[in-house]
């Protein structure tokens, strides 16, 4: 009895080890299975393009049908929740750029359009001084050049003809009646007769029965007014004579733009007719008045022309560079990486680190110099913004719901005017120094949010400045024992530091 016990009992142990040489292999095959599919559970699919769209199987993206990529939710760093955090890859399809902000010297470029226009002081009439009729035009055609002196008419005159036979007639007795004979003189001196002229008709006797019409100034006929046989009166224009030895480059300037133009401005301007020509001038008049159709007011510079190349009416484009001293300590910024919402103007901000993670910001702009802005509030030197991508940011934060072009800023981001956003460097060598610098930023009344960049070695402030000032904040990372941009820490709270926080040499 005691040995078949003791059989059963050895069978027993025999079977369970031979069991367990069996199935435990089978089990550790189990257990890896089991490991792997929690690692494929632990991935997850998005869309390059459309960041939000998360799936737990691959496929399409459901806005756009592109193939999603996998994306480990491990990877995943942790961003402020108004901020939009992209793939590297979303980013270079949409072809998102940054630059650094930085200060620059604030040039505005006026752009005008005129036309190359005939001085108005050198424009003469040539009018009939006396009554009669035209009988030959020694110029009949515009655009013939005269000069001062040439005759230009021949005019028959009855009234003429009677007023030489009175002064004939006052010679006799000029002795006697000296008066009549001066004011017979007179009278053909007001009808523009030289002297010579009539002391030829005196010593002669002979009746001149026309008369002849000469220039008074040099120049281009710009009109023909009269024909041959044509009556006149005394005072009729015969002829307008322009002198374009030197011409006006009258310019269209835009109410808006006229703030920027002062008498006495460089301009330089080019000449559509000589293409690759550069010409310079000064402004020499600004028209007092807007003009009510144009809304423009005329920009007007004077240059010679004694060649003759400038003619009326040849188009013009001229360009003042204006330097805004005003704005000299400000930033600018591209044109590109600012969107507007009707009042507001906002740009988005890269968040320290590698991460393309975008953050909308309000600003507040000053003059538009070109392709460019100058920013007068809400950036500081150094940051890093958007310039080419800019509506595919947008387009991604509206679709996640987020502070953008069209959704207003949650409360913490309103006041824009009051909140100011700075970077500057701080020392430091690791996390606890981040942890450190950061809670001391942020004891600060005030402070909304602090981001210190341990490879960089700067911190990002945002606070707000009828509360704090930036120098309280700085004296507060000093006293807690890192040095900074304006404060230098105490020796004894630096050698307090622990040993992988010293970091001076």
């Amino acid at each position: 009895m005691k040995s078949k016990i003791i059989t059963i009992a050895g069978t027993l142990i025999v079977g369970l080890f031979i069991g367990w040489l069996v199935f435990h292999p089978s089990q550790n095959k189990e257990e890896k299975y089991d490991h792997s599919k929690e690692v494929a559970q632990g991935t997850i699919w998005t869309c390059a393009m459309h960041p939000q769209i998360r799936m737990e199987q691959p496929g399409k993206c459901p806005i756009c049908g592109m193939d999603l990529i996998p994306v480990t939710q491990s990877g995943t760093s942790q961003v402020d929740p108004d901020a939009i955090h992209l793939s590297k890859e979303a980013a270079q399809l949409a072809n998102v750029l940054t630059s650094i902000v930085a200060k620059q010297k604030p040039v505005k470029e006026v752009r005008l359009f005129g036309k190359v226009q005939a001085d108005e002081r050198l424009l003469q009439s040539q009018v009939a001084h006396v009554p009669g009729r035209i009988e030959r035009l020694s110029v009949n055609f515009t655009g013939e050049t005269v000069v001062k002196g040439r005759k230009l008419a021949e005019i028959y005159s009855p009234e003429l003809i009677t007023a030489q036979q009175e002064l004939l007639e006052t010679v006799q007795t000029k002795q006697s009646q000296p008066e009549l004979y001066e004011a017979s003189k007179e009278k053909l001196r007001q009808w523009k007769l030289t002297d010579d002229q009539i002391n030829k008709i005196e010593s002669s006797g002979v009746i001149q029965t026309v008369t002849d019409v000469i220039s008074n100034t040099g120049g281009i006929v710009t009109d023909l007014l009269v024909s041959t046989g044509d009556y006149v009166t005394q005072g009729t224009p015969l002829f307008k004579i322009s002198d374009l030895s030197r011409v006006w480059i009258l310019f269209d300037a835009y109410e808006s733009d006229l703030q920027f133009l002062g008498k006495g401005e460089k301009i330089s301007f080019t000449i559509q007719a000589f293409p690759g020509k550069d010409f310079s001038g000064t402004i020499a008049f600004i028209d007092p008045v807007i003009d009510p159709l144009t809304r423009v007011a005329k920009v007007r510079v004077e240059t010679g022309n004694q060649s003759g190349k400038l003619k009326p009416e040849m188009f013009a484009t001229g360009i003042v560079a204006i330097s805004l001293n005003e704005y000299r300590n400000n930033m600018i910024i591209p044109k590109t990486a600012v969107l507007w919402t009707g009042k507001r103007s906002i740009v988005y901000v890269k968040q320290p680190g590698d991460e393309p993670v975008f953050k909308l910001r309000e600003i507040g702009l000053g003059p538009m110099l070109g392709e460019s802005y100058v920013v007068t509030d809400g950036l500081t030197e150094g940051e890093e913004i958007v310039t080419s991508g800019t509506f595919s940011v947008d387009a991604a934060a509206q679709l996640e719901g987020k502070p953008s072009m069209m959704n207003q800023p949650a409360p913490g981001m309103d006041g824009i005017k009051e909140n100011r956003f700075v970077t500057f460097e701080v020392s430091g060598n690791c996390e606890m120094c981040k942890d450190r610098i950061e809670k001391a930023s942020k004891s600060v009344k005030g402070v909304l949010s602090a981001k210190w960049d341990i490879n960089t070695k700067k911190i990002q402030v945002e606070y707000n400045a009828t509360i704090s000032s930036l120098n309280e904040i700085q004296k507060a990372i000093a006293d807690s024992g890192h040095d900074n941009v304006n404060y230098r820490a105490p020796d004894d709270v630096y050698n307090k530091l622990p040993e992988c926080c010293l970091y001076r040499k």
